[in-house]
């Protein structure tokens, strides 16, 4: 395991800041007002060849005026209960607060080494403000300005000499999930029924989870990479900045995913912006499973579950290779099986297919069934072969590549699902201009000398 680096602090002093700095991305969502960060925030990074975790927590206050401030004080202990080192962030513009003082009392007690950074000095002629700090009774702050990288290399090169050395891992194959949908129909509450454990801020109000939040579990052997995202809105609603930003996030969470669960809620019934989100994980080729949450609110007869499947059908045609479950996320029920069909979607996701096979089967389907004339010539088919997975991706060489065959690509995927098994993954198909000479087997040769090239 890598080690853990916990970030905390009060409200606005600028911890997603240094934990983009740190980890050299931007996935934290930087805001000027308090309160922006909720849920804890996973990334690696790389300091002197040492490898770990970094993790952005929710901001650490006691104002009852918060209805989040209980929760996120539980997110913080969480979080410095799985760390090997905590780096607690204090303004140095700001000032001390008389919460700081309470904060290093807690950390007194805390067995793990832990780094008091004074953020917000942004160059030697200010580290006199680190004099009001001496008083909270440390003996070592370092200042730093996260905004603008002062004092970062020499505050890592301390940090990363705390750390425990990592034992060597097993390889092992990691399935990555993303949890997507529309605000409000149960994505996090799925998460803590999946993980058995509140590890993501659950509320009524639509729009809690504002950044998309990695959970690492494991299943019999399988290891999962659980990622809770923002609900996706549609763009007319999107009025605040810092929700403009949850919606990229989530959108990029989908790109690192294998298999996507998007959540729909039944007692609403599946809208137009439930089947848009569907789309979106369409578009990045993404493994599939409908999820439909709150089934135990859902009045029923024996239609009932016929109806909904149907309506999903009919919906997202493009996603009919997509599996489809009813469940509740309150009561657990059918949860469990959520992640077999996970399993049984990731190996369709990530299967290969011999040449051999794949042109044999491309043959055999342009035999029944020709394509069309394209000003007055047939689209030929030389020869086919997979190219990549995740998801499986398949290229026939032709000689007319640039013409759209939308319908007949379609007829040729499904004959590949039919003679192969793929039934349950996206499938990804391309026409390319011919390299070779090679058509299904026979090698059509120019006349000797001619100089003819395929």
């Amino acid at each position: 395991m890598k080690p853990i680096v916990a970030i905390v602090g009060r409200p606005n002093v600028g911890k997603s800041t240094l934990f983009n700095r740190i980890t050299r991305k931007r996935d934290a969502l930087v805001d000027n007002r308090p309160g922006i960060t909720r849920d804890r925030h996973y990334a690696d990074a790389n300091w002197d060849d040492v490898v770990f975790t970094l993790v952005d927590t929710g901001g650490f206050s006691d104002d009852d005026q918060d209805k989040f401030s209980g929760q996120i004080r539980f997110q913080v202990h969480q979080a410095i209960d799985d760390a090997d080192a905590v780096i607690l962030v204090l303004d140095g513009k700001g000032g001390i607060s008389p919460f700081d003082a309470d904060m290093i009392e807690m950390f007194r007690s805390v067995s793990i080494p832990v780094f008091y950074a004074v953020n917000k000095i942004d160059g030697e002629e200010q580290e006199e403000r680190l004099n009001d700090f001496y008083g909270l009774g440390i003996d070592s702050f370092f200042p730093i300005s996260a905004e603008h990288g002062y004092g970062i290399s020499d505050f890592l090169d301390k940090m990363v000499l705390s750390l425990p050395k990592s034992p060597l891992e097993l390889s092992e194959e990691m399935i990555n999930l993303a949890v997507v949908g529309r605000p409000n129909v149960g994505k996090s509450s799925l998460i803590n029924q999946i993980l058995g454990e509140d590890k993501h801020l659950v509320s009524a109000l639509p729009g809690t989870t504002r950044d998309a939040v990695d959970s690492i579990f494991n299943a019999g052997t399988q290891t999962y990479r659980l990622i809770d995202t923002a609900g996706i809105r549609r763009k007319g609603r999107v009025k605040k900045k810092i929700e403009k930003f949850s919606i990229i996030k989530a959108l990029r969470s989908l790109e690192a995913c294998d298999v996507a669960l998007i959540v729909f809620d039944a007692d609403e019934g599946i809208t137009d912006q439930d089947i848009t989100v569907a789309g979106y994980a369409y578009d990045r080729g993404c493994g599939c499973i409908f999820v439909i949450n709150k089934w135990d609110l859902v009045k029923k007869d024996h239609k009932t579950v016929n109806t909904y499947y149907d309506q999903v059908r009919m919906s997202a045609k493009y996603l009919n290779f997509a599996p489809v479950i009813t469940i509740s996320a309150l009561t657990g029920l059918r949860v469990q099986k959520i992640l077999s069909l996970v399993d049984s979607v990731f190996e369709q996701y990530t299967k290969r297919i011999g040449t051999g096979v794949l042109n044999r089967i491309i043959e055999k389907a342009i035999t029944n069934n020709e394509p069309s004339l394209y000003r007055g010539r047939r689209l030929k088919f030389y020869y086919s072969a997979q190219v990549s997975v995740r998801p499986p991706t398949f290229v026939c060489f032709v000689n007319y590549p640039g013409q759209d065959h939308f319908s007949y690509k379609r007829y040729l995927v499904n004959q590949i699902r039919e003679k192969t098994g793929l039934d349950m993954t996206p499938i990804r198909l391309y026409f390319r201009l011919r390299t070779g000479r090679i058509e299904f087997g026979r090698k059509k040769k120019g006349k000797k000398g001619s100089g003819r090239k395929g």
